[in-house]
């Protein structure tokens, strides 16, 4: 089956069909530094590193470019709210999403530009847009004409009579949908030098620069968040097509993170930050939590279905390391079919994960029938599928020191494990008064015990974090 992807512009599942055989290019719009992340920030960065690990695993070559906005009006601000220097500001929070990216097992960029190292390059596409009659100077600052683009709208849906660019009024602006590609210096503020004026660049111009810099005027697939469609994803495509560049052959846009139905913002207050999420679950469950929906649906929020996702997790993990520890090893295999078609499917991952736990069950089956090679058969096509989504519990990323998989928690697991046959012993003498202090006596240590048709499961007592 060939992988399918919906793409936004032409709003249809396509096949992906690139344009280097056996090579893809993909472009994520990456963080804006102004403040710590939270999972709404980084589901993009899990959603679309599982798009990169699935292209990587069937055999292309990716090219994946994700950037860092660091100047920025809210990052300005900000700092000067702080009294501190803005490029300081900036580097503080691009260090705190490279390190919330790490934790959660998404694999670093082939290149992972700054906006301010691409002035260069944004002057030069300035100019290529004035040249082709599609931009202006005025006072300082460069507009982009937006009637001068017919096809503008096109991949948004907007009407222009109805475009609202969410700029004030400036002197010199012929239209109030016209958008900022260049803005004029003002005191206090960082600039640079051009040929209309010192100044410095306007949010969407950043992204057509970079694109090109690193992909070329042509590259396959253009990703990001829904809230990114418009105005920044329909301004980079008129700027960039307009400067004579064919630009993103597809456009993919993963969902919200919603809490009580509203998106999830620094401005509204509903937000839950990576440091926070990870004092209630390990990184792999977090990921696992992120990215267990659809890429395109919107993710509600909610301490129960952290949980719940959670738990999942654990399952696979107990399957594949109890496999390992009675086999000594359980190398990592290959998927089914069932999971591939689903991942062609544009990236089904609820179907993928069913099929990861069909095999689970599976595994489970056989362990319990003593079938010690039929065991390993199924927890190693799980490792193969878990991998692709990132959640491969025995990855050496989820095993390094520190973690919860480290030898204090293998110390920690063997004395649970000594309890829970004692408790196992106890119910089948149906003894249930030992059974059940034995598990109320593993709560008070905050422990918590979980029966599974598969054996029962042990974890830390989480935290509930709703803020």
């Amino acid at each position: 089956m060939t992988l399918r992807l919906y793409d936004t512009a032409t709003r249809a599942v396509r096949d992906f069909v690139p344009l280097a055989d056996g090579h893809a290019s993909v472009y994520l719009c990456g963080a804006t530094v102004q403040g710590h992340p939270h999972i709404g920030h980084v589901r993009s960065g899990v959603a679309f590193d599982v798009l990169r690990r699935w292209l990587t695993a069937t055999g292309f070559d990716v090219a994946f470019v994700r950037n860092v906005t660091d100047i920025d009006d809210k990052i300005l601000t900000k700092a000067a709210a702080a009294g501190r220097p803005w490029w300081e500001w900036a580097a503080t929070f691009e260090r705190s999403f490279g390190a919330a990216y790490d934790a959660l097992g998404v694999l670093p960029p082939s290149a992972e530009p700054r906006a301010t190292g691409h002035i260069t390059q944004m002057v030069e596409l300035i100019q290529r847009l004035i040249d082709a009659g599609h931009a202006y100077a005025a006072a300082g600052d460069v507009y982009f004409d937006v009637q001068s683009y017919a096809a503008y709208g096109a991949l948004s849906g907007h009407k222009l009579d109805d475009v609202h660019q969410g700029e004030s009024a400036a002197e010199g602006k012929r239209d109030p949908r016209d958008f900022t590609l260049w803005k004029a210096a003002k005191p206090g503020e960082p600039s640079w030098p051009t040929p209309w004026g010192p100044g410095r660049p306007g949010w969407h111009l950043e992204c057509s620069a970079m694109a090109e810099a690193y992909l070329g005027r042509a590259f396959d697939i253009h990703c990001g968040g829904l809230d990114l469609v418009f105005p920044h994803h329909e301004n980079e495509l008129a700027q960039s097509r307009g400067a004579g560049s064919d630009f993103a052959q597809y456009w993919l846009h993963n969902g919200w993170v919603t809490m009580s139905g509203e998106k999830m913002s620094k401005s509204l207050g509903n937000v839950v930050s990576i440091p926070t999420m990870l004092e209630s679950v390990r990184p792999q469950e977090l990921r696992y939590y992120l990215g267990s929906a659809h890429y395109r649906s919107m993710l509600e929020y909610s301490f129960e279905a952290l949980q719940e996702a959670a738990s999942a997790y654990r399952s696979v993990e107990a399957f594949v390391t109890r496999t390992a520890e009675r086999a000594g090893d359980v190398p990592v295999g290959t998927w089914t079919d069932a999971f591939a078609e689903a991942l062609d499917d544009d990236l089904a991952v609820p179907r993928a994960l069913a099929e990861i736990h069909r095999l689970r069950r599976e595994g489970n089956t056989a362990l319990a029938a003593g079938d010690l090679p039929a065991a390993v058969d199924a927890a190693s096509s799980v490792r193969a599928m878990a991998a692709v989504l990132g959640v491969d519990p025995l990855d050496p990323h989820w095993r390094g020191p520190g973690t919860d998989t480290s030898a204090e928690h293998a110390a920690l697991g063997a004395l649970v494990a000594d309890d829970l046959d004692r408790r196992a012993a106890a119910k089948a003498a149906k003894d249930w008064a030992t059974a059940d202090r034995i598990r109320d006596r593993l709560a008070d240590a905050g422990v918590q015990i979980t029966d599974t048709p598969d054996g029962p499961e042990w974890s830390i007592a989480a935290k509930d974090v709703e803020k």
